[in-house]
């Protein structure tokens, strides 16, 4: 059975078009709640979710709708305000909730939101889970009378419990006393918690991108907007950077050089750093769009290296598979399974400082002799009901990028799975021969 509303994570769109409209969101919360009941059965209380937000103004709108929504289907609601998505995913844990539930569109412009869900172990749900949801949906509402709503209030201390927990998957005697950090929120969730955690483990910070507005989310700032980070970064003459995405799931890194480090190069770093602390590692993720160079610098050091479909579920998913602990996409997201339950780009940037700072090595050492390949990743934009698959055009023009690359690269074309965007990339050895290969594709995208 095919998913109506559910992406690859989550549910996304433009606010005021369907499906990010109140009218829907409340019908979904009621058929969640209902889905709730019905896994919980009789006699064991009523459900209780947690909702958490970025710092869009649609939240307040979507916040108030999905409320009502749960209260309709007789579950308890908790509201943690501004709250990064892996603190959503830590709170439901730790509180031994029902679900958790995230108003965010992550790296998004402001006038999207979407909705994403946890579950009471704060991992993703299966697609089980988001299929009958959908088979509710469907279905007639069944409002609960008024000896049955359920009721909502505020948890307080959200925010300082999360800190407490993020500061906890370092080791006690951690310090980034006499380190200047600059951290970049992107204007968005943890644009209070992440400044707050780098300065209670004893960094000098300066923060960037820390003042949102409602509207300035991810605007010129963030993980997807890393220039911003590299200017602080020299400006200020900081030790390192740390740049987050609107619902702190991504991260990059800036060192004192204003060299970025992406995601691949943050999880080989992490593996590295287990492997010379002596750790036994069988294996890591990544992602059909891990950079070949840090499969092939993984496996000369021994280890098994697995390639999943692109999204931190589907790494996640890997994981959990293997009993392996470590795994992550290019763009930011990293999972440090033995830390969290799902990817925390504020977890993982205290993780990468630890690694940096234990050996006294710095990135750059971590690292040692690993290459990235080049890559060109472009996007081209999909018109209404443009079937990429069945091109002649584009099947043509890959048929001869892939020939004249001659096993000294590859093409990798995949849909983004939130937005109307074909992903075209090239890896290959030449940066020249990467980026014209690149275009070639984009141009028999556009010309059909």
């Amino acid at each position: 059975m095919s998913r109506q509303y559910f992406g690859t994570d989550g549910i996304r769109g433009t606010v005021g078009q369907a499906p990010i409209t109140p009218d829907f969101v409340l019908r979904l919360g009621h058929a969640v709640g209902r889905v709730l009941q019905a896994q919980r059965g009789g006699g064991r209380g009523r459900p209780t979710v947690l909702i958490g937000k970025d710092t869009r103004i649609s939240g307040y709108m979507l916040e108030s709708a999905l409320e009502a929504g749960f209260a309709s289907a007789g579950v308890d609601v908790l509201l943690s305000g501004p709250l990064p998505t892996p603190g959503v995913a830590y709170l439901t844990r730790a509180l031994r909730l029902d679900l958790g539930v995230v108003l965010s569109a992550s790296h998004n412009p402001y006038p999207d939101n979407g909705i994403k869900f946890f579950s009471a172990q704060g991992s993703k749900l299966p697609d089980a889970w988001e299929l009958a949801v959908e088979a509710a949906l469907a279905e007639p509402p069944a409002w609960a009378d008024s000896t049955s709503l359920g009721k909502a209030r505020r948890v307080s201390d959200a925010q300082g419990r999360y800190i407490e927990f993020c500061k906890g998957t370092v080791d006690p005697s951690f310090s980034l006393r006499g380190l200047k950090i600059v951290v970049d929120a992107a204007h968005g969730a943890a644009y209070q918690v992440a400044p707050a955690v780098l300065h209670e483990l004893g960094a000098e910070v300066v923060a960037i991108g820390c003042s949102p507005d409602g509207r300035n989310i991810n605007d010129g700032f963030g993980a997807t907007h890393p220039e911003a980070l590299v200017a602080a970064v020299q400006q200020h003459r900081a030790d390192l950077g740390l740049a987050l995405d609107g619902d702190a799931d991504r991260l990059q890194v800036v060192d004192a050089a204003g060299r970025l480090y992406n995601g691949d190069e943050l999880l080989y770093a992490l593996v590295v750093d287990r492997l010379d602390r002596g750790q036994a590692l069988a294996g890591a993720v990544g992602t059909l769009m891990t950079n070949l160079a840090v499969e092939q610098a993984l496996r000369a050091r021994g280890l098994d290296f697995v390639r999943a479909k692109v999204g931190d579920r589907y790494v996640l998913e890997e994981l959990l598979a293997r009993g392996w602990l470590l795994g992550g996409e290019g763009s930011g997201h990293l999972l440090v399974l033995d830390q969290h339950s799902t990817g925390d780009g504020l977890v993982s940037a205290l993780q990468v400082l630890q690694a940096a700072v234990r050996g006294g090595r710095g990135l750059a050492g971590l690292l040692g002799g690993l290459t990235l390949f080049p890559q060109t990743l472009l996007n081209v934009r999909l018109q209404p009901g443009q079937d990429w698959r069945a091109d002649p055009r584009l099947a043509q023009a890959q048929a001869a990028v892939e020939a004249e690359l001659a096993g000294r690269g590859r093409v990798l074309i995949r849909a983004s799975g939130t937005e109307p965007l074909l992903r075209l990339m090239v890896e290959a050895e030449d940066a020249g021969l990467a980026r014209r290969s690149a275009e070639r594709l984009a141009e028999a995208v556009r010309g059909a």
